[in-house]
């Protein structure tokens, strides 16, 4: 099984405040991305852009596991 992990110290600002993320997985990446892209776009915005993102995968797309 493939396995990825980032090393990443992230910085957001907005006008309300800021925070600093530190992730170390995809899924705690993607849960920061998504968390911005709400608080950038708003809820209804941020799922319609997401939903055009995995549009473009299968529905039963494994992603790197797929191929071990």
């Amino acid at each position: 099984m493939t396995t990825v992990s980032i090393d990443a110290d992230i910085k957001a600002k907005w006008p309300q405040g800021h925070s600093s993320y530190s992730p170390g997985s995809p899924e705690e990446l993607a849960i920061i991305g998504i968390d911005l892209l709400v608080k950038e776009l708003g809820t209804q915005a941020a799922q319609t852009f997401i939903k055009q993102v995995l549009e473009k995968y299968p529905a039963d797309y494994m992603g790197a596991r797929e191929t071990e």
